[in-house]
């Protein structure tokens, strides 16, 4: 390897590396804003929020993959130009082209490890983030009870204390509703103090109270004035509470397989084969249930006289030759098999617009594991040639042009998304952004390598001094 590659190479893969991560730690902290109120409060180990960040960022990286790959190539470019580097690599026979060739092997093998990624690594890495994620959300927040406040975290139970000591374990002025049995059998408990004390196995709660009365209040009836109150003193009195749904529980694997976000290219091929064929019997099922439907409503009988399917003229005819009553009755019936036939169609219609829908995201994320890989090829072949042209470096120029170039990528991409999700284009359509920024790069790339005057600012001046001076003439 000569001396100019190892520079160029240096001077890219520096900002390719701290781009990826701040990029990453950029959309973490998003996903950490998201799931905040699901995260606090729940006493969650560090182990489990830590293996749940980790899941989150395997996520991300197909997104900002493209982003580093986009700045570090305007960014080292831009340098160069900025400082004259690329005119001494002229001057010294190296083209523009030549000073890109190590940056776009570099890029070339981080595609085909984009590739690798979207289609063995990613599926596994969704599956345990989305279990994970399920997991922390389902679990209750950590039992917490704080004097003069209501703690309703326990089902058919309120539980309020007026002082706590400095153990967490002595209570102080307990009062606990009991609902747990109906609104209308309510028991109230009342205790001048208590101890709140885990069991060996975490499962249960245990309270132990001292020196209260137990209030029972039936309000079954309808009459007020009757409803029996009962109240008993007790000297120590022991209650248990399940915890077990605020202990942090693992999900098995199985119960989350089977979504197009977790398989690859292959399991995404067979569940589309399975797929379709499902719903050619969804529609041919519908052609076989309305056919029969036809046929029960081509013969009604209205008394002694059977009405038959007949021909349009015949129909009022054969109407109108019944009594009034039987008229009535048979109008009833064919308004009723034209309201059930609606229906059922309707029905059908959703059932297959839904299965069209979840057919098309498994196209999606087919072509999805592609795009993802080939858009850092394209925003390299944007950025290097960008970055050579404007000849500024540093993090403000490169950073808007980054954004800029990679919001439209992303923009189109939603569009076309959206509409092969709704069937308005065919799969294909997930390419409709890497074709938008074809033509850019190569355009980008022609006027760099060639020294072209397309983008330099002085050119335009003076085509516009011209115009200006002939207009006054």
């Amino acid at each position: 390897m000569k001396k100019i590659d190892r520079l160029i190479l240096r001077s890219f893969i520096g900002p390719l590396v701290l781009t990826f991560t701040l990029s990453v730690l950029v959309l973490l902290m998003q996903f950490v804003w998201k799931y905040v109120d699901d995260l606090v409060g729940k006493g969650l180990d560090f182990s489990v929020i830590a293996e749940l960040l980790m899941y989150a960022s395997a996520t991300f990286v197909p997104m900002a993959l493209p982003i580093a790959v986009l700045f570090a190539s305007i960014m080292t470019m831009g340098n160069f130009g900025e400082k004259y580097e690329l005119v001494a690599m002229k001057a010294g026979g190296i083209s523009i082209s030549r000073a890109m060739r190590p940056m776009a092997i570099v890029v070339l093998l981080l595609t085909g490890m984009a590739f690798y990624f979207a289609n063995n690594v990613m599926p596994s890495a969704m599956l345990k983030y989305r279990m994970t994620l399920y997991d922390i959300t389902r679990k209750k927040p950590a039992v917490n009870i704080r004097p003069g406040e209501y703690y309703k975290e326990f089902d058919g139970y309120v539980i309020r204390v007026g002082a706590k000591g400095r153990d967490g374990r002595t209570l102080q002025d307990v009062i606990i509703y009991d609902h747990s049995r109906g609104i209308n059998e309510t028991t109230v408990i009342v205790a001048k103090r208590g101890i709140m004390q885990a069991s060996a196995d975490n499962r249960y709660l245990k309270f132990t109270l001292y020196d209260g009365y137990s209030y029972n209040e039936d309000a079954s009836g309808d009459n007020y004035q009757s409803r029996p109150l009962t109240s008993i003193g007790f000297r120590q009195q022991s209650l248990n509470f399940d915890i077990s749904s605020f202990a942090y529980n693992k999900s098995v694997e199985e119960n989350f397989k089977g979504s197009y976000q977790m398989m690859n290219i292959n399991q995404l091929d067979t569940s589309i084969v399975g797929l379709q064929q499902s719903l050619e019997e969804r529609i041919a099922q519908y052609r076989t249930n309305m056919l029969a439907n036809l046929r029960a409503w081509s013969k009604y009988s209205v008394g002694d006289t059977i009405l038959h399917a007949a021909k349009p003229k015949s129909v009022d005819s054969l109407l109108y030759s019944l009594p009034g009553k039987d008229r009535r009755s048979a109008r009833l019936h064919a308004r009723n098999a034209v309201i059930s036939a609606q229906q059922d169609a309707k029905m059908y219609a959703d059932m297959i617009e839904s299965d069209h829908e979840y057919i098309n995201r498994h196209y999606i994320e087919w072509h999805r594991k592609f795009t993802l890989s080939v858009a850092c090829l394209l925003l390299f072949l944007i950025g290097a040639p960008f970055g050579s042209i404007v000849r500024k470096g540093g993090l403000g120029l490169p950073l808007v042009a980054s954004v800029g170039f990679f919001v439209l990528y992303y923009v189109v991409g939603m569009i076309a998304e959206k509409a092969v999700r709704e069937s308005a284009i065919g799969p294909e359509g997930m390419w409709i952004s890497s074709l938008v920024m074809l033509p850019i790069g190569i355009v980008l790339t022609l006027q760099a390598t060639t020294d072209s005057s397309f983008f330099d600012g002085s050119s335009w001046r003076k085509v516009f001094r011209r115009l200006f001076r002939r207009k006054q003439n």
